[in-house]
């Protein structure tokens, strides 16, 4: 597993202030799903990749209401500020679209 450090200063890269709290909250919440090859990147490119992060993570995790074209127009958007960077962080797409949505409080520990 990833020290939160690194995820916080890969988070730096897309964002002016990381909210080191919830970093360290979602690395708890995700410590499973981060330490797997095949499910701690996010395949940008694929819609299958992109309706999973909408379902599961925006209406699953964060509640979020809106259609799927509102939600899907989201994560597309977070995924666009990372484009130059190859292997998506699901940790640092999960940050920027909760982030978006100012839902980073939920992640804060109890």
């Amino acid at each position: 597993m990833a020290d939160v450090k690194d995820y916080v200063a890969d988070i730096k890269k897309y964002t002016a202030s990381v909210d080191e709290k919830a970093v360290a909250g979602m690395a708890k919440t995700y410590a499973l799903v981060m330490s797997r090859n095949d499910s701690r990147l996010v395949a940008a490119s694929d819609p299958e990749e992109i309706q999973r992060v909408v379902d599961a993570f925006c209406k699953k995790k964060l509640g979020r209401k809106e259609g799927n074209d509102v939600l899907t127009a989201a994560v597309k958007a977070q995924c666009e500020k990372m484009k130059a960077d190859r292997s998506k962080s699901r940790l640092t797409v999960y940050y920027l679209i909760a982030e978006h949505f100012k839902s980073l409080a939920m992640f804060h520990p109890k």
